[in-house]
């Protein structure tokens, strides 16, 4: 993990599903979980949650509020 992945989480939308447009440091921990059990996608994206994933596991996506404070731009 790179500190620019963490930005990543607070600037991407999820692009399908349910939660289409959610900011990925916004999807619920049970969406991750099932993914994490499913299988994450293919890429960029899948590593992202899976990383999201970790955070919210581990009760870390606090790590994530100083980004959102700063205002990292979304995409």
């Amino acid at each position: 993990m790179q500190a620019k992945d963490l930005e990543l989480l607070v600037q991407w939308t999820m692009p399908y599903g349910k939660y289409k447009g959610r900011l990925l440091a916004d999807l619920p921990g049970h969406y991750l979980a099932w993914f994490a059990r499913e299988g994450f996608p293919e890429g960029e994206l899948g590593r992202l949650l899976a990383l999201m994933h970790e955070l919210d596991h581990n009760g870390l996506s606090g790590l994530l509020a100083p980004l959102r404070q700063k205002g990292v731009k979304g995409f």
